[in-house]
């Protein structure tokens, strides 16, 4: 009888443990080590109209403290309830088991009471609600359309999607990520008509990030990537919450994260890099001409200076001779190499780029184009660059900032600079080589396991309606193909014909 009473014991503890109901005991004195050096950590004690002791543990620099005496203090001064919590009117009344829940709710903004009689404690929430005014966005600006703007809070962005969203089908789950940052993070899709394998796929890899510190938006995209080693991002970073909920309409997935202004989208493909929420203000042939005009300065900012070195070293014969003519006269006293040459100054152009971000915002765009004036005509007339290398570089710089995301911009220079290596061992055949090896690339990849560069490979012919142009919005009745999503139709008098 005792073994079998001692056995029972022993399987209630394991799962008493396994239920986490097994913690130390939340104690003041417990609490007073915890905050031990914290100059923003008060514990007052206080007692009731009643003669009821209480006391009051919280960081005044993270709960409001304006609505402390008024919501707290007061009320329960004034109580004649027993227990004396009851006469607190807020619903955001919890009650405390252990330290770990008693630690964690004080550092998310909340007051813990101490009730001195029955040895309880309870947690009332008063987050301070500190946070910016929404402002336009600043990297995806436009003429037309909404200005608004995410901010650092997630339940102010949260509103902003479900303002424009009003429909219960809107689904958000709530994550933690980061041991010690404890970032909140909000995953969201429309259910009925995103993937469940999609979403199944993005709730397993937040869930199975493990990491102290997860402060921003792509320290969380690092560990949800599928391929970590590419130069493209697999997911889409905005901070307009107009581009959120277009993407939920079409089936993906949107994820927020708490003090950082910037959400994730997925699945994306390559394609969608190139897009701007200014494509679907303007009329649709300016849009389609627009958006070719991206990918044919993304081709000529990574191919343009290699192929300078490339006719120059290996394949001159090729060039006009007018051409070739002026090309010989500036490049008659330079010291360098074509490749030299063009790797010296992209790299100047590299730092003069840096530099301007870098500087205050009234300096920067001063020293952006002073810097590469002065420092162009200085390199002409010391015989280190010749002008057309100086013509061509400014095109090329200028081209590269025309793709609207920028990790995609940041990707351009070093895709230039792979390329410029191999045109000046190979000439054409190099460039050639180096765009087959990006094409291979960009088929490999994938984003939340689906193809990166659909709607090409796999080849969705319906799905090409928004891909190189933008076709007319009436034409455009079906969601993208490549999503699979539960609901391919977009306009509802289709449906029945499914």
């Amino acid at each position: 009888m005792f073994r079998k009473r001692k056995r029972k014991a022993a399987n209630e503890q394991n799962k008493e443990e396994k239920n986490g109901m097994l913690s130390e005991a939340v104690t003041l004195d417990l609490l007073k080590q915890a905050t031990a050096k914290m100059d923003d950590a008060e514990i007052v004690q206080r007692q009731t109209n009643n003669g009821a002791s209480f006391s009051l543990v919280y960081i005044q620099t993270l709960i409001d403290k304006e609505r402390l005496n008024e919501a707290i203090i007061q009320p329960l001064l004034q109580s004649k309830h027993q227990p004396f919590i009851q006469g607190i009117s807020t619903s955001s009344v919890l009650r405390i088991h252990s330290m770990d829940e008693a630690k964690e709710h004080m550092l998310f903004g909340a007051v813990l009471i101490h009730d001195l009689e029955n040895n309880e404690w309870w947690a009332v929430k008063l987050e301070n609600t500190l946070s910016r005014a929404i402002e336009n966005s600043e990297t995806e600006t436009i003429m037309y359309g909404p200005k608004d703007s995410f901010t650092e809070r997630i339940e102010q962005n949260v509103f902003m999607i479900r303002r424009r969203l009003p429909i219960t089908e809107l689904k958000a789950e709530r994550f933690q990520a980061g041991s010690n940052t404890k970032t909140q993070v909000q995953m969201l899709y429309i259910e009925g008509i995103a993937n469940p394998d999609i979403v199944d796929i993005a709730r397993e890899n937040i869930s199975k990030v493990n990491f102290d510190m997860i402060l921003e938006s792509t320290n969380l995209a690092a560990f949800m990537d599928d391929h970590t080693h590419s130069l493209f991002p697999q997911f889409m970073q905005t901070d307009r919450p107009d581009s959120c909920v277009y993407s939920l309409g079409l089936g993906k997935i949107v994820i927020l994260l708490n003090d950082t202004p910037f959400a994730l989208i997925a699945p994306i493909t390559f394609f969608h890099l190139f897009q701007s929420p200014e494509d679907y203000v303007h009329r649709w042939v300016i849009a389609s001409f627009l958006r070719t005009l991206r990918y044919l300065s993304f081709f000529i900012a990574i191919t343009l200076i290699p192929l300078y070195v490339a006719l120059a070293t290996h394949h001159y014969q090729m060039i006009p001779l007018q051409i070739l003519y002026v090309l010989m006269e500036s490049r008659t006293k330079l010291p360098f190499t074509p490749f030299w040459e063009a790797l010296i100054m992209l790299v100047i152009i590299e730092i003069i780029k840096e530099a301007s971000l870098r500087m205050p915002t009234k300096t920067s765009q001063t020293i952006g184009i002073i810097g590469g004036i002065v420092i162009g005509q200085a390199a002409v007339e010391a015989g280190f660059a010749s002008k057309v290398l100086i013509v061509l570089v400014g095109i090329s710089a200028i081209a590269s900032f025309l793709v609207p995301n920028y990790l995609v911009t940041k990707a351009t220079t070093v895709l230039q600079f792979l390329i410029l290596i191999l045109a000046s061992f190979f000439g054409i055949l190099g460039i050639a080589f180096g765009l087959i090896l990006l094409l291979a690339h960009l088929n490999g990849l994938s984003s939340l396991k689906q193809p990166f560069f659909a709607p090409v490979a796999p080849l969705y012919w319906r799905d090409w309606k928004d891909l190189f142009v933008r076709a007319p919005l009436p034409w455009d009745k079906l969601r993208p193909e490549y999503l699979k999503t539960v609901k391919k139709w977009r306009v509802s008098k289709e449906e029945g014909s499914e």
